[in-house]
């Protein structure tokens, strides 16, 4: 895999490199010391993998990115010195099309860091997904069908998304009302070191209130829940989140299928299910279990798509009730809730 190095730090720079030198298969395509300079190198040299500073002179990370994915697209990931306090740039760099984001590796004294192994994890799970890595993903096992008969619950909203994901959610989750008469649950692709500050932007963006899930949680009206660690975040028999580490071969941790999963297993209600903007196939097995419940489902269109991955699969398993922009997307879902009331 060609990857290449955007940064205007010459001690960053050298950490990324000594650290894509530890494997054979990864090559470096070329540096560049600022968001202009990456800019016209990828135009001319588009390589599979970039590794982009956030905070440069001249262009920063954020309208590079924004460049790069409308006139050169190739797979993304922000480095920055603090993932959280620059969270807002972050996340703006998410929504035009960055897969995923992490904290500047440190020099490591001959052995590898807690930080440099943490990047090329990220780095052989994007190879995965964009065909570069010969590892193939395990088969998602369905679960059982829902045991018990529907119950008096809230109605429950679901939603799956990833790269482009944050923006989306802006988008949908800003046009809910605030007395939103639904329980709102949350499955973004994104390292439980970055979840809190994501709330926190979220919480700035929108007036519903948002807060990572914790382990008991009992989704409510009106409360946006954010899964907030690397385990999978799941559904309880008795209605309650929770996390678990299986499956361990899952593609993502979180996963949108094992939650999606989860809830088509145990919640004794109706709701609606969605699934956003996405590289890969994650949630569209676990919307086609939504559906087969008895869900209302909603996938992203193409046009409004930074990546349509996630939805294509869940479109041609046939999981999905509807397809639409982005913009219509809140609307559909309290048409459906009014209708599951009536």
């Amino acid at each position: 895999m060609r990857i290449a190095i955007v940064n205007d730090l010459i001690i960053a720079v050298e950490a990324l490199r000594r650290i894509l030198a530890k494997v054979p298969e990864y090559d470096l395509a070329w540096i560049a010391y600022d968001g202009v300079e990456a800019v016209a190198k990828c135009a001319e040299d588009t390589p599979d993998l970039i590794l982009m500073d956030v905070l440069m002179p001249n262009m920063d990370g954020v309208e590079a990115t924004r460049r790069i994915m409308s006139q050169s697209p190739c797979a993304i990931v922000m480095v920055t010195a603090s993932v959280n306090r620059y969270a807002a740039k972050v996340f703006a760099a998410m929504g035009y099309g960055a897969l995923d984001a992490v904290n500047t590796p440190a020099m490591g004294l001959g052995e590898q860091t807690e930080s440099s192994i943490r990047l090329l994890k990220k780095i052989a799970t994007i190879a995965r997904l964009i065909g570069k890595s010969s590892q193939q993903r395990s088969q998602f096992d369905s679960p059982l069908k829902p045991q018990n008969s529907p119950q008096q619950h809230p109605p429950l909203i679901i939603i799956g998304s990833s790269t482009g994901g944050p923006q989306a959610l802006v988008t949908i989750l800003s046009k809910f009302p605030q007395n939103l008469n639904a329980s709102v649950v949350i499955v973004q692709h994104l390292d439980a070191q970055f979840t809190q500050g994501f709330a926190t932007w979220l919480n700035g963006q929108i007036s519903l209130p948002v807060n990572l899930a914790i382990s008991g949680d009992l989704p409510k009206l009106g409360r946006v829940l954010i899964a907030g660690t690397n385990h999978h975040l799941v559904m309880r028999s008795d209605q309650t989140l929770d996390y678990q580490e299986e499956p361990l071969n899952s593609f993502y941790h979180p996963s949108v299928d094992v939650f999606f999963a989860s809830v088509a297993k145990y919640w004794q209600g109706k709701g609606v299910g969605v699934l956003l903007t996405g590289m890969g196939r994650d949630g569209a097995q676990g919307l086609k279990l939504l559906r087969d419940s008895d869900w209302h489902t909603i996938v992203q269109d193409s046009k409004t798509c930074v990546v349509y991955g996630m939805p294509k699969a869940a479109v041609e398993l046939g999981a999905a009730v509807q397809i639409l922009p982005v913009e219509a997307i809140a609307q559909a879902c309290t048409k459906s809730l009014n209708a599951i009331k009536s």
